[in-house]
């Protein structure tokens, strides 16, 4: 019987406790409509108590929500139904809760990472029940838990780490500090008889071209019940079946299923998905499981080389170069989440040619939606455990809640074809080592026994056929910095946080797990929450949307000669976002040039989980930012970019996929000016295998200008790849203001701009959504030669009469 707002069964919410202002206290006086599943902040949100917690200045008016202790209730009528065995199952309580049935108090809980079920067999009354679910305010639950047991060292205000809840809820350098309450996973009454199933496992693996399924299956048994059961595993027209004896708390049952189709990451090959079907008969009694599963073998490699330490993750036996981003809640109120918001988002992944998603641990372990749909579209995932950039006890009883929240994310995650890595922490070892924590911890512990032994002890008993790794960044030595760019993966924050980008070239990691460069989210989406007059990088509701530290100062500093200092808002709003497209791109662009030593990146961050000036590639509205384009463009299985070593400038070519590429490639020295004429020009045959990459020195007449400010690099391939090089910086190039003209016309579903140059046109961008919030682009960052035309395609509006600043722009248009 489930008991959540879409089966008919009414909740309400009242404040039970807490500092509730003055003005909000008449409109909380009576229980308001809830909704199960659903958190506080949207109930109220929907009941008109409280404004929208995104918008304007309102999240800091609204932090008392998550210092007041909230109260949920129901009423269900309920009859015996001729089972021996009545349990409440809760998927997912967030956080702190007392749950009460009957007026009988069934369970005090704290996780908000795991499950529960609960015998109320002698509870249960015919026709009227009541279930009340009491939530303490997680901000001072988490206060109180600190003072208990003790303060340990973590990030940003609250000590999120002495609770276990979503530690981004309490707010990050991204995020607003909304911690929720709210029964945030499906409720329900389960009856049973007998035995029945509690959790299953199937592992699919390969032996040569046949697959194998073991499949773990865990039984329930009620008191007093003797009778064998038989359960039945069906997969790929193969049918199972083995006897256990009563009481058997896990069977396995193992199935070969010739010649299975292997599944693949994109780019690798297809992803086919075999239906599972388990089911458990002991007399008259039964219970089934189904689920599905992709056959198919991930390694990862890090022993040690004459470089240092690789990381090199592979699947089926095949290197995959790792062109990933890392994932955020995709709602910072994740109930509103759902299969389609999932299917959006990691579409944007697939749609910039990306194979790999990296699950931060300071989110959640996201629903099966989000991990089907990753099955479905090919794309790994890289699962952190929930320990993020904090030192956690290891004592009781927290260690028990992370051992219990651990096997359940293990046990129901591990069928997955797509996911690759289990990752015990982002950023604990390396905070550790280097972030002054051993003095305040004088000795405790600090999550070390989590990461190097019970969470490696937990995969490897439920999720053997799945690597793990202690930490991101970490160099799997424990006599190396955790850091080191020459051992296992790394992450790249002195770009950004202290230096220009141009030191992304200074490093030659073996994998980047985390990078990444701010910039503003689309204008629609910034002007829709911040409402300053006039509006300015520092006002008062911007700022509320910029939670990195000095982050808008990071942003100014990080143009360095790169782009010139904005001369109004429209200008900081194209500058920034071409800047943080720029970086990132340079640092992508220069690691593919190290193939084979550099074996994949990291982004840090495909999302947005509300409208923010942030690393994301995709706004919180869905806006694809010039980012996006740039990493659409650095991520192509075919990759073209020009790249200084020591004896000059090379072209080279990363080849991703499985065919070799062959290309004839047309360098030119051309002139930015009207015309572009080309100064010099050379062709040689572009020869790249499968899988690998290849330096082709550039010659000097190309290379040495005779005027650097006003001439450059122009790079074609016969298939249409290309790249450029630039001598100078863009605040001491010569662009010509009037270097293109643009024409509009009305097509089915929107219009399309058609840009054409005279001169160079560098960094072409239009911005639809300033004349329409709901337009879209398909293209972005297009740079032109003198006769060279692109056609951007925009869908969701209707045609404008022109086009030009601030909906046109270029960098032309920044530094002419």
């Amino acid at each position: 019987m489930n008991l959540t707002t879409d089966s008919g069964i009414n909740w309400t919410v009242r404040a039970s406790g807490g500092p509730v202002p003055d003005k909000y206290s008449p409109l909380l006086a009576a229980p308001i409509a809830a909704t199960v599943p659903g958190e506080v902040h949207t109930d109220l949100l929907t009941a008109g108590v409280i404004p929208d917690p995104f918008d304007g200045a309102n999240e800091g008016k609204l932090h008392w929500i998550g210092r007041t202790s909230w109260s949920y209730r129901t009423e269900f009528d309920w009859a015996p139904d001729g089972h021996a065995v009545q349990e409440l199952v809760a998927e997912g309580l967030d956080t702190a809760a007392t749950v009460t049935l009957n007026g009988t108090e069934i369970a005090k809980t704290w996780n908000q990472h795991r499950s529960y079920r609960f015998d109320v067999t002698a509870l249960l009354v015919a026709e009227r029940n009541e279930l009340v679910i009491e939530f303490a305010g997680p901000a001072d639950t988490a206060d109180r838990l600190a003072e208990q047991l003790g303060l340990w060292p973590h990030t940003n205000l609250h000590p999120y780490n002495a609770i276990r809840k979503m530690a981004s809820n309490f707010g990050w350098d991204w995020g607003p500090d909304v911690a929720t309450v709210g029964v945030w996973k499906p409720i329900r009454i389960e009856s049973w008889t007998g035995v029945r199933i509690d959790t299953v496992r199937p592992l699919a693996g390969l032996d040569r071209d046949h697959g194998v399924l073991d499949t773990k299956v865990a039984l329930a048994w009620a008191d007093g019940f003797t009778t064998d059961a038989t359960i039945t595993v069906e997969v790929g027209g193969t049918t199972t079946e083995m006897t256990v004896a009563a009481g058997t708390e896990e069977a396995g049952v193992s199935a070969t299923i010739d010649h299975v189709d292997r599944w693949w990451p994109r780019g690798h090959g297809e992803q086919p998905l075999y239906d599972v079907a388990v089911a458990v008969k002991a007399g008259e009694q039964a219970d089934d499981w189904t689920g599905r599963v992709g056959f198919r073998t991930i390694t990862t490699d890090v022993a040690p080389d004459e470089h240092g330490g690789p990381f090199v993750l592979s699947v089926n036996g095949k290197p995959v170069f790792v062109r990933g981003a890392n994932w955020i809640p995709d709602d910072a109120f994740v109930t509103r989440l759902d299969r389609s918001t999932y299917e959006r988002s990691i579409t944007d992944a697939v749609d910039a040619d990306m194979n790999l998603l990296r699950v931060w641990g300071g989110g959640i372990y996201e629903t099966d939606d989000f991990y089907d749909v990753c099955d479905e579209l090919g794309i790994l995932v890289w699962q952190d455990f929930l320990f993020a950039c904090a030192a956690y006890s290891e004592d009781e009883p927290l260690r028990s809640e992370v051992e219990a929240e651990a096997r359940q994310a293990v046990t129901r995650l591990s069928r997955h074809a797509s996911l690759a890595v289990w990752n015990g922490n982002n950023e604990n070892i390396w905070g550790y080592v280097e972030w002054g924590w051993r003095q305040p911890l004088a000795g405790r512990t600090w999550g070390e026994g989590y990461y190097f032994d019970l969470l490696p002890k937990i995969v490897a008993e439920l999720d053997p056929r799945t690597p793990y790794s202690q930490g991101s960044p970490y160099s799997y030595d424990h006599f190396i910095h955790p850091n080191d760019e020459r051992n296992g993966t790394m992450h790249v924050w002195d770009v950004w946080n202290r230096v220009d980008y141009s030191t992304y070239r200074d490093y030659k990691p073996r994998f980047v797990s985390e990078f990444g460069f701010q910039g503003p989210p689309a204008w629609s989406t910034l002007t829709s929450v911040v409402h300053d007059e006039p509006l300015d990088p520092y006002g008062e509701q911007m700022l509320v949307h910029q939670k990195a530290f000095e982050g808008n100062l990071k942003l100014e500093r990080g143009l360095g000669d790169h782009l010139p200092l904005w001369k109004n808002i429209d200008d900081w709003h194209w500058t920034t976002q071409l800047n943080q497209a720029r970086a990132v791109a340079y640092g992508v662009e220069h690691w593919r040039s190290l193939f084979p030593l550099n074996t994949g990146t990291i982004v840090w961050q495909l999302n947005d989980n509300w409208p923010v000036i942030s690393w994301a590639a995709v706004d919180g509205h869905g806006h694809r930012k010039p980012l996006w384009f740039a990493l659409k463009h650095a991520y192509a299985d075919r990759l073209l970019t020009v790249q200084p070593r020591e004896n000059g400038l090379v072209v080279a070519g990363h080849n991703d996929t499985d065919e070799a590429w062959s290309t004839s490639i047309t360098v030119a020295r051309r002139s930015t000016s009207a015309g572009g004429a080309v100064l010099a020009q050379e062709t040689f045959a572009l020869e790249v295998g499968p899988r690998s990459a290849v330096l082709n020195s550039l010659p000097e007449s190309i290379t040495k200008a005779g005027s650097e400010t006003t001439e450059y690099i122009e790079v074609r391939g016969a298939d249409g790849s290309a790249a450029y090089w630039y001598f100078v910086e863009d605040t001491s190039l010569r662009l010509a203001g009037d270097a293109y003209t643009a024409s509009v016309a009305a097509v089915d579903g929107g219009y399309d701009v058609t840009v054409t140059a005279t001169a160079l046109a560098k960094d072409l961008a239009l911005f639809p959504d300033r004349l329409d919030p709901a337009a879209k682009v398909d293209s972005c960052l297009i740079t032109l030669s003198a006769g060279e035309s692109h056609t951007f395609h925009v869908t969701g509006a209707s045609a404008p009469n022109a086009v030009g600043v601030p909906v046109l722009r270029s960098a032309n248009d920044l530094v002419a």
